[in-house]
């Protein structure tokens, strides 16, 4: 199974996920969804998948 490089579009969902969770966390950001600690780390662990995912597939 071969990596390839994610498309913009996929990087920059992801990222803007991440730094949303990370404003949230760090910064006390009032980010609806993203209050508990427990979604915040659901946050993270999306923005990783999606990532992961656009990795591993061509096309997204």
């Amino acid at each position: 199974m071969g990596l390839s490089t994610p498309s913009l579009i996929t990087f920059l969902i992801s990222f803007i996920v991440a730094m949303a969770v990370v404003f949230a966390r760090y910064f006390g950001a009032a980010i609806p969804g993203l209050t508990s600690d427990g979604m915040q780390f659901a946050g993270m662990v999306v923005a990783y998948l999606l990532l992961v995912l656009g990795c591993l597939i061509r096309t997204m």
